[in-house]
């Protein structure tokens, strides 16, 4: 096994674990891709029992506070690990949950500048029309981003970063301690902007699932694009 292969099946087998011995269930599936800046973990077949009761009666909210409780709690012990498993420095843990299909993301950045092999782009892919549409699409919603970044993690992975992308209401909302509530309502709004804008046609593949998290006190947003495999 080569070593990028070795260190995600170790984060992999770790992550694993650790949701079975916090959230009672390990998910079924896990796919780990990573670079210099940015490491991802895709959970499948992500969802307890006692979670299942609570969605048959439309707590979805209550599973996913209860979820950010329990993450807030092992943010430390998950960061530490996560740099004796791949030796990076890991300045930040966002993560998104998508219940309805059970499955989630964990996104781990990388405290360290980004390094030019990160910014690798696959043939085909026209990268100027793509961060055109992820900027339309953020103006929609909020405004143009002062910079906008796509990382390709893996053939199916794909990362954006945006930057400087809150306007002043999100902000007085965030100054007057509603940053969970903005959070909860930016999601839905968000993926069906960028449903809206069709990635698909310049990706030139189906997008299967989309996760979204933002550092509000960075006033950057993040999101993970799970691609179909190629054909």
């Amino acid at each position: 096994m080569n070593p990028e292969k070795q260190v995600q099946s170790e984060v992999g087998g770790y992550i694993s674990t650790l949701m079975r011995e916090h959230f009672g269930k390990g998910p079924t599936s896990v796919y780990v891709s990573l670079n210099s800046a940015f490491l991802t973990v895709h959970l499948r077949g992500f969802l307890a029992p006692m979670e299942k009761v609570l969605i048959k009666q439309n707590e979805q909210q209550r599973v996913l506070k209860t979820r950010d409780f329990l993450m807030n709690d092992i943010r430390e012990e998950l960061m530490e690990e996560l740099k004796k498993i791949t030796g990076l420095e890991i300045a930040e843990i966002r993560e998104d949950w998508n219940l309805n299909t059970e499955t989630g993301m964990i996104i781990a950045i990388v405290n360290q500048p980004i390094q030019e092999e990160s910014h690798i782009w696959p043939e085909g892919i026209n990268k100027e029309a793509l961060i055109n549409r992820i900027e339309k699409s953020s103006n929609n919603v909020e405004k143009v981003p002062g910079e906008t970044e796509v990382f390709w993690l893996s053939n199916r992975t794909v990362l954006i970063k945006r930057s400087k992308i809150l306007v002043g209401i999100e902000k007085e909302l965030i100054r007057n301690g509603f940053e969970e509530e903005l959070r909860i309502a930016k999601r839905p709004l968000e993926r069906k902007e960028f449903e809206s804008v069709k990635l698909e046609t310049v990706l030139k593949r189906k997008i299967l699932e989309s996760f979204f998290d933002w550092n509000f006190d960075t006033d950057v947003a993040y999101m993970v694009l799970i691609l179909e495999p190629e054909k």
